[in-house]
């Protein structure tokens, strides 16, 4: 869920400009951009050897040797210790893609305009969003709708939170705009396409990187209830407590290396392991240790489930910085 400061769930639509994503991009009709599911996308996990922000960004740093935060057991209580793990994406559900959908164009890709709910914390327009460009939960959704473009020439990130086309232009609730080779964050309270102020994209499970074998960043996840507050590199709050039981915005949590993951199948243990060495931060208020990834139809959805068998127990929460207000 969001907060502005507290706003119902986002949906997110990504769309990467030409060169970057997986190998499952599909091109629609006349469109000019592809969707994820083809062949015409490199199979790598840098998006056509580009790193999703510096090496030295918050999303790539291993911290499989970080300290435990001293609040951990009760942030991960709050959130739910006997929630199963979840993964918020696989095929279809409810008969749309399952996930947050991303699409690849060009550079030139026409720029069209987009008027936002929260002018005053969102990056201007005109975004290279096509009008046909898939929303999260599908065209009829009434949920997030986040809507994510990647335009790999200028390497950028656009990112839209409750999408809607109309004939000649976007209409959004929020939107954010990230350059993929900086370290830069948004301005000290403001969101983002996502509560938290965070990008969205680089914290996608995608199949590629699972399937060329490693996920080297931190993932995405999200809490019932979170903290009035923020941490680094998070920008914005969505609770409504100050109770510091309660995990602010931006914690990493992270699965616990004791935690034996050989049972589970190969593709499976490529995502737990980026849970032992990146983490997952906390970007959103929503479903205890739910975990968001990109859809396709390659995901095996059985062996995704296995996930559940984990449950918040089996995590904690990397040592945080200072916790920002509002």
């Amino acid at each position: 869920m969001r907060s502005f400061p507290i706003r119902p769930c986002c949906v997110l639509v990504v769309v990467l400009i030409a060169g970057c994503g997986g190998d499952s991009t599909t091109t629609a009709p006349g469109s000019g951009f592809t969707t994820v599911g083809s062949p015409s996308q490199p199979p790598d996990g840098t998006l056509g050897n580009k790193l999703v922000f510096p090496a030295d960004n918050a999303w790539n740093r291993n911290v499989a040797n970080d300290p435990v935060d001293p609040g951990s057991a009760a942030m991960v209580a709050s959130c739910g210790s006997s929630a199963s793990l979840h993964p918020d994406f696989g095929t279809v559900y409810n008969g749309a893609p399952n996930g947050i959908p991303y699409v690849v164009v060009h550079s030139g890709q026409p720029t069209i305009p987009v008027s936002f709910d929260y002018a005053d914390e969102s990056d201007p327009g005109p975004y290279p969003v096509p009008l046909d460009a898939p929303i999260e939960g599908g065209s009829a959704s009434t949920g997030d709708r986040h809507v994510i473009v990647v335009d790999v020439d200028a390497w950028k990130l656009y990112e839209l939170y409750d999408a809607h086309p109309g004939s000649s232009s976007w209409t959004a609730g929020s939107g954010a705009v990230f350059n993929l080779n900086s370290d830069s964050l948004r301005p000290a309270g403001w969101t983002s396409a996502d509560a938290a102020g965070l990008p969205i994209f680089p914290g996608l499970v995608r199949y590629d990187e699972v399937a060329a074998g490693s996920i080297a960043h931190a993932l995405r996840m999200t809490c019932p209830r979170t903290q009035k507050g923020y941490v680094s590199p998070a920008r914005h709050q969505a609770g409504s407590s100050t109770d510091p039981t309660l995990p602010p915005m931006g914690a990493r949590f992270r699965l616990k290396a004791s935690v034996d993951v050989s049972g589970f199948s190969p593709q499976v243990q490529v995502i737990l392991i980026a849970m032992k060495k990146y983490g997952l931060f906390l970007a959103d208020n929503g479903s205890a240790f739910y975990v968001s990834g990109a859809p396709d139809s390659r995901w095996s959805d059985d062996d995704l489930h296995n996930l559940s068998k984990l449950h918040g127990s089996d995590f904690e929460v990397v040592r945080m910085g200072v916790v920002s207000g509002p």
